[in-house]
C-alpha cells in the first residue's frame, strides 16, 4: 500500500490516478466556491489570506485523514438506527454539513435580496471588528473543510487502494484550488448575479448531503452537469449584458458626437455672420 515504485510502471496505477485528481479538483470546486463567498465578505486586504489560510487547511485535514484511512474506512460502520435506516459517522457528518451549509446559503441569500442594512459580524463596511471577522470566516471554513475532506477521502479510498496515489492526488488538487483561489473569488465579487448562483449551488450541496447522509444516493454527474448547465446560462447572460453595455456606450458616444459636430457647425456659422456683418 505505501510502497511507490511498482505503481510507476503500473498503467492501471497510473489511470487510477488521473482519474481519481479529476474527482478530488471537482470534489474541491464545492469547497472552493464556499470559501470564496465567505473572503469575500471581508475587507480586500485580508481575503487572500484568508483563502489560503482555508485551503492550507483542507490539504492538512485531508493528509492527516489519509495517515488513518484504517479509522477512516470504519466511519462508514452503522452505529445506530432509526425505523429501520442504520447511520454511520460518515452520514451524521454529511447531514451535519448539509445543514450547516443550507443555513449558511439560506443566510446569505437572505443578506444579498434585503435591503435592509445587516448587523453580521462579516459586513463589509465593519473596519472595526476585522480580527473577528477573519476569525470567524476561518472558524467557518474549517467546519465545511471537514466535511468535505471527510467525502473527499472516503471517496479517494473507494477508488484505489495506493496511499501515494491519494497522496498525489490530493496534493494536485489542493495546488489547483490554491491557484484558483484569487480569480475565482475575485470574478464572484465582481459579478454580483454570480454570487447568487454560487449561493444556489452551496444551497444544492447541502442538500444533496443531507440526503447522502440519509441513504439516498444522488449521482454526482448530475449535480455538476447541472452546475455547469447553470454557469453556461449565467455566461450567456453576463455575455449579453456586456454586448448590450457595449452597445449603448456605442450609441452614447456617436450622440455625444453628433452634438459635438452640431455645436462646432453653430459656432462656425456664428464666426461667419459675424464677419460678413463686420464687412
Amino acid at each position: 500500500m505505501f510502497d511507490i515504485a511498482p505503481l510507476v510502471t503500473d498503467p492501471a496505477a497510473w489511470a487510477a490516478l488521473i482519474t481519481l485528481i479529476v474527482m478530488e479538483v471537482v470534489l474541491g470546486i464545492d469547497n472552493l466556491i464556499f470559501i470564496s463567498i465567505l473572503s469575500n465578505k471581508l475587507p480586500p486586504e485580508h481575503r487572500s489570506r484568508v483563502r489560503r489560510i482555508g485551503i492550507s487547511l483542507a490539504l492538512i485535514m485531508r493528509l492527516a485523514l489519509l495517515s488513518t484511512i484504517a479509522w477512516i474506512v470504519t466511519l462508514t460502520a452503522p452505529v445506530f438506527s432509526v425505523m429501520g435506516n442504520a447511520f454511520s459517522w460518515k452520514d451524521m457528518i454529511l447531514i451535519a454539513g448539509g445543514l450547516f451549509l443550507v443555513w449558511k446559503a439560506t443566510k446569505e441569500i437572505h443578506h444579498t435580496v434585503d435591503p435592509t442594512p445587516s448587523k453580521d459580524l462579516l459586513e463589509k463596511d465593519k473596519k472595526d471588528v476585522v480580527i473577528n471577522n477573519a476569525g470567524s470566516a476561518i472558524f467557518q471554513i474549517i467546519l465545511l473543510d471537514l466535511v468535505f475532506s471527510v467525502d473527499s477521502i472516503l471517496t479517494a479510498v473507494g477508488m484505489t487502494e495506493h496511499l501515494p496515489i491519494m497522496v498525489i492526488a490530493v496534493l494536485v488538487a489542493i495546488t489547483v484550488m490554491l491557484v484558483a483561489a484569487d480569480p475565482l473569488g475575485d470574478f464572484i465579487d465582481k459579478n454580483p448575479t454570480v454570487v447568487m448562483l454560487a449561493l444556489g449551488f452551496l444551497l444544492m450541496i447541502g442538500m444533496v448531503l443531507i440526503a447522502e447522509g440519509f441513504g439516498a444516493h444522488v449521482p454526482k454527474g448530475y449535480i455538476y452537469a447541472a452546475m455547469a448547465f447553470s454557469a453556461g446560462v449565467e455566461a450567456l447572460n453576463m455575455w449579453s449584458r456586456r454586448s448590450s453595455a457595449k452597445k449603448t456606450a456605442a450609441e452614447e458616444a456617436l450622440l455625444a458626437r453628433a452634438e459635438a459636430d452640431q455645436a462646432e457647425a453653430k459656432a462656425q456659422q456664428a464666426e461667419e455672420k459675424a464677419a460678413r456683418e463686420a464687412t
